[in-house]
Formats: C-alpha cells, sequence, structure tokens
C-alpha cells in the first residue's frame, strides 16, 4: 500500500484530506493510513477511534497517523491508543515537513503527539489542489476557524480563531479547478459567513461570490457549504437575486428554533431573524430550498421549547434537516448546564427527522413534472442545483444533464433525460 486516507466530518477536512495526501506522497511517506478526525459530538470521536482499530487489524504493518478536530482537542485520547503511530495537529497536518521527517527518520515514540497551540495560528494558507479523488464537484477553503464561542460547540479549540484566505488565491484555486474539468465549485469553512474581517479593506462573503461569478465566467454553478444566515450580507443577498449561477439551495446554520435556548446556546440571532431571512430570499428565488443544523434535547429545553424547533421547520420552510442529538462535549459550558434524560433527547431527535422526512417528501413531490439541470455525482446518481438527489439511467461523472422528474422514491427523484 501507499497512502490511504479515512475523512470523518465535513466539507472542511474532505478538502484538508486531499491536501493531506499530497503533501504525504510528496514528502515520500509510504505504507501509511492517515485518519482525519472529527469532534463536533461524542459519537464521532467514537466512530474515529472504532476506525483506528479496524485500520490497525486489516494493516498491520502500516503507519497510523491520527489528526483532525477530535486529534487536536483530544491529542491524549488518541496518544493513548496502541494502534496509533502519530498524532498530528489541524495545522500541522497540512505541512509537507510533518510527513517528511516521518519518512526520512521515522517516527520517534517520544515524539507521538505533534500538536501545537491552534489559537497562535493567524493565517490560513489557501493550497492548490487539482481536484478532489472521487468527486464530480470540487470544494475550496475560503475561512478556517471560528470567533465565536457557542456554549455547545467544541470546534473554534480545533480550529482556532476565524482566518480568511485572500480573495485572489481562492479566485485562482477556482480557475484552475475549472479548467480541471470542474462544473461545480462549493465554498467551504468553519464559519464562512464570517469572511474577510480579518483581510485588508474586510470584504465580505457577498463579495468574493460576485468577484468569483465576474472572472470565472466559465464556472457553471457556485454553491455555499453552510451559513449564517444572520452574517449574511447586503452584497450577498444581492447576487443570490441576481446571478443564477449561486445555486439557491442554503444550508443553515440553525441550532434551535426556540429564543431561550438560542439565548443560551450564545447564538446571535432569534428565531425571527431566521424566518424573516428565509421570506426573504424565497421571494428573490422562489425555488430556494433550505437545509438546516438542528440539536435537539439541548440543556434547560422543555416541552414548549422544543415545540418551537419543531414549528421552525415549517416557518421557515425547511426541507433537509441535520439532526443532532446534544452531545456534551468536555469543557464547554452546556456540558455544565442541566442535562435532559438520554430518553429525552432521543425520542427529540427521532421526531425531528420525522418532519424532516415529512420535509422531505413534501419538495420531491413539488419537483413533479419540472425540468431540472442535473450534475451526475457517479453513475447512476446525480444532484439537481437545489441539491436534491436523482437516480439516472446514464450519464458520466461529472456531466451535467438536462432531465424532467418523473417520479420520486421518497428519497432521490427519478428523471428521465431530454434531448
Amino acid at each position: 500500500m501507499t497512502i490511504d486516507v479515512v475523512t470523518f466530518g465535513c466539507r472542511l477536512n474532505a478538502y484538508e484530506s486531499e491536501v493531506m495526501k499530497r503533501e504525504a506522497e510528496a514528502a515520500g511517506l509510504k505504507d501509511a493510513v492517515l485518519i482525519n478526525t472529527c469532534a463536533v459530538t461524542n459519537e464521532a470521536v467514537r466512530q474515529a477511534r472504532q476506525t483506528i482499530r479496524r485500520t490497525r487489524r486489516d494493516n498491520p504493518e502500516a503507519r497510523i497517523i491520527v489528526t483532525g478536530c477530535a486529534a487536536q482537542t483530544e491529542a491524549d485520547t488518541f496518544a493513548g491508543m496502541d494502534e496509533v503511530d502519530l498524532v498530528l495537529g489541524n495545522s500541522e497536518k497540512l505541512e509537507r515537513a510533518s510527513y517528511g521527517k516521518v519518512a526520512e527518520f521515522g517516527i520517534d515514540a517520544s515524539e507521538k503527539v505533534r500538536v501545537n497551540d491552534i489559537m497562535s495560528v493567524r493565517e490560513t494558507a489557501g493550497h492548490l489542489i487539482d481536484g478532489l479523488e472521487g468527486r464530480s464537484r470540487a470544494f475550496v477553503q475560503v475561512q478556517n476557524g471560528c470567533d465565536h464561542r457557542c456554549t455547545f460547540c467544541i470546534i473554534p479549540f480545533g480550529r482556532g480563531n476565524s482566518r480568511s484566505v485572500p480573495m485572489g488565491v481562492v479566485i485562482d484555486q477556482i480557475k484552475r479547478l475549472v479548467d480541471n474539468g470542474y462544473g461545480e465549485i462549493v465554498l467551504t469553512g468553519v464559519d464562512i459567513t464570517s469572511y474577510g474581517a480579518d483581510l485588508p479593506g474586510t470584504p465580505k462573503l457577498g463579495s468574493l461570490c460576485a468577484k468569483i461569478l465576474q472572472l470565472v465566467p466559465d464556472l457553471k454553478r457556485l454553491r455555499l457549504s453552510s451559513i449564517d444566515s444572520i452574517e449574511a450580507d447586503a452584497e450577498l443577498m444581492e447576487v443570490i437575486a441576481s446571478d443564477m449561477r449561486l445555486m439557491s439551495h442554503f444550508h443553515l446554520s440553525l441550532q434551535a428554533g426556540d429564543n431561550m435556548i438560542l439565548k443560551r446556546m450564545k447564538r446571535r440571532h432569534a428565531r425571527e431573524d431566521t424566518v424573516q431571512f428565509c421570506e426573504d430570499v424565497r421571494k428573490m428565488r422562489p425555488d430556494v430550498v433550505f437545509g438546516a443544523d438542528i440539536i435537539a434535547g439541548f440543556p434547560t429545553e422543555t416541552d414548549e421549547m422544543f415545540e418551537n424547533t419543531l414549528r421552525i421547520v415549517d416557518d421557515c420552510g425547511l426541507t433537509h434537516l441535520h439532526v443532532f442529538p446534544f452531545s456534551p462535549r468536555p469543557g464547554t459550558p452546556a456540558a455544565r448546564m442541566p442535562q435532559l434524560e438520554r430518553a429525552i433527547v432521543k425520542e427529540r431527535a427521532a421526531r425531528l427527522r420525522e418532519k424532516g422526512q415529512e420535509a422531505v417528501l413534501l419538495h420531491l413531490q413539488s419537483e413533479l413534472g419540472k425540468t431540472r439541470s442535473v450534475l451526475v455525482e457517479r453513475e447512476g446518481l446525480g444532484r439537481t442545483e437545489l441539491f436534491t438527489e436523482v437516480e439516472l439511467d446514464a450519464g458520466e461523472p461529472g456531466q451535467f444533464l438536462d432531465v424532467r422528474i418523473t417520479g420520486h422514491s421518497q428519497r432521490h427523484l427519478m428523471a428521465e433525460i431530454l434531448g
């Protein structure tokens, strides 16, 4: 074997895994498995540990290098596993020198952990990549870290403070990917709506999107990974209204629909702000589809508070829900709050997922008879402009096809290819 990469978590991790593999190969590292972890929930950490054990059983001679957010926040946890050879921090994992040292000198047991203070990192490099292996769309990192301190979230301690990739570097990366045949680009980061606050002139995300669409005319689709709607700037709203190449699918960092819970989460918006944002965007782009992250069973959440969260699915017209049963992360304020019984947390998460499935079915039904452009992701499956999956009987990965929606399977749309 040469180098395998196992990725958990977000799109930013997927992008960084590509950079890691490239830098490790360039450094001459061989026979290694790089495991890029996620720290967002206890379950994510548990899955990473399980994968590490399985990887060692399957690859007894390989070097196992663990990195990512969980490695940054819980370095000792992973260093204490006999299966792990080396733990790298989130900054170190992107540096060729980290792998070059291993390739040349091996791994010294006394240096099993190489994790620096992530809060000392002040810049985020724009790593130029040629594409993402096995993917028909490409992710481009525009930002890293987060300056906010939501009471439930461990990620700032894994990623550090917010820092942005200069606009020119982002545009050069997108041009490179479009020249390599990618028709859809996803802008990704930890908190992309905070983009530019640390750059000269403090450009906003809207300005970045406008420049990308202006300077890369061959780009067919631009998509945003996840946004904090309260931080959506005026120019971003203008781009949403005026340029159809910015896809009208927006995933919201919502977390709850009750104002008291939002306050206890230390979020920056009220439920009314989110409802208004969705109404404003829907006026500009009537076909818009919203997704959202929602936490079920946050500490102190009463039945009435949960009902407010359940109702916001209808109030905002949400379609794709990412539901997280509350998971107390050590070191966060929410972990010290009065916790709900796990049975209540699980029951509320199940009700939210059921509500989400109802919303998906309504969306699938509403698509019948419509004409859509589908980006083929893999044999037999693609996605529309609205990020809805479509079953196909033809097409090559990376190809755009015009289709008519003919039915759905309760999970995917089905379509006939036009022309």
